[in-house]
């Protein structure tokens, strides 16, 4: 479905669904961002409370790990919100 890190395809390589009018737009980074932030923002204040690393070690951990968490997420959520709208015949999606 994808044709590089987040393009998509025209069509489908297996069945030619025609991928030209699907509109993800904003929508994977808004839904990545708000995962990211619920998955690190408990594990930031058990760590916090629990090791008490300096400042500077923490914010380079967490910082790392949200970047390295939303490039993993991104094309997986686009791909999800793409699918969701495939199965909803949203946006020129015919049957």
């Amino acid at each position: 479905m994808m044709l590089g890190y987040l393009k998509l395809r025209d069509e489908c390589t297996v069945c030619g669904e025609n991928f030209r009018h699907a509109r993800a737009d904003d929508g994977p980074a808004y839904l990545t961002i708000l995962l990211v932030g619920h998955l690190m923002a408990p594990l930031l204040h058990l760590v916090f409370v629990r090791f008490r690393p300096e400042p500077i070690v923490l914010a380079g951990i967490f910082t790392l790990g949200c970047v390295a968490l939303s490039l993993y997420l991104l094309p997986r959520i686009k791909g999800m919100l793409v699918a969701f709208q495939w199965a909803r015949r949203m946006h020129g999606f015919r049957a």
